[in-house]
């Protein structure tokens, strides 16, 4: 980790630093095209001066000059990066095998911290992805991670953005692209799945056949005080059959008794 404090160059630091400035000026213009260097708008330098980093601060974007012989420099790109995490073999907290894969999305925002605290930032926070998704997963169970990938992507997120922040990255986002599962598993899901809609299906058929006979029953009142009201009703199915066939369908069926049975419910 970078130290806070500044430490000088000590005498001899300075003296090389001015034989290389004299350097420049005894070779000028001809040293101007390797003492000048064009940092692009999406890169940062990280300068080293006799190893030291000359700044807290990367230096750039723009025209940045660079001494012979005294100094070096890194640049460092500070666009958003993609990482694809590979399928990795999980195995959940309800001991079912699974494979998932994902992608991480960072950048870096500390091109000092990049350079300064770890060797290879890039490799660094792929493996620390890896082992963070197969750490996080595993604490799940398979009915959790189908249902709650954004949470679980989110609690990644958080490890991953914590963990990397002192290597000066800023994870964005992490998202959990798929996951598979055995077939013999697939199978088991879907027969239980089937077999939820079965039973949803035949509770709706049974509140539907539950409705409709309150609903006759309901009727069958209503047109029990009112005989005249069974014989329209008669008439009314007569006419919607022979309206639905294209026919003319003839009942050896008298009005008349429609009559005696109203007047015997009345009298019951």
């Amino acid at each position: 980790v970078i130290a806070d404090r500044r430490e000088g160059i000590g005498v001899c630091g300075w003296i090389l630093v001015s034989l290389s400035f004299l350097l420049v000026l005894i070779t000028f213009p001809i040293s101007i095209w390797t003492c000048i260097k064009v940092i692009r708008e999406y890169e940062r330098a990280v300068v080293f001066r006799l190893g030291r980093i000359l700044s807290k601060k990367a230096k750039g974007p723009g025209m940045i000059l660079i001494l012979p012989c005294t100094d070096t420099f890194i640049k460092v790109d500070l666009r958003m990066v993609t990482c694809n995490i590979p399928p990795q073999e999980i195995l959940t907290k309800d001991a079912v095998t699974t494979q998932v894969d994902g992608v991480v999305c960072y950048r870096i925002h500390s091109a000092v911290s990049a350079v300064a605290n770890i060797t290879d930032v890039h490799s660094a926070t792929f493996f620390l992805a890896q082992t963070t998704l197969r750490s996080v997963l595993g604490t799940q169970s398979l009915a959790q991670l189908l249902a709650g990938r954004e949470e679980i992507a989110q609690s990644i997120q958080a490890i991953l953005d914590s963990a990397t922040e002192q290597w000066g990255i800023k994870v964005a986002r992490v998202e959990i692209k798929d996951v598979r599962i055995p077939v013999a598993m697939q199978k088991a899901m879907a027969a239980e799945a089937e077999a939820a809609r079965e039973t949803r299906a035949k509770a709706v058929a049974a509140q539907g056949e539950m409705n409709a006979s309150e609903a006759l029953k309901q009727a069958s009142m209503v047109l029990a005080e009112s005989p005249a009201g069974l014989q329209l009703r008669y008439l009314q199915t007569l006419a919607t059959l022979a309206a639905k066939n294209n026919s003319t369908i003839v009942f050896p069926f008298p009005i008349n008794m429609l009559e005696s049975l109203g007047q015997k419910s009345r009298g019951g």
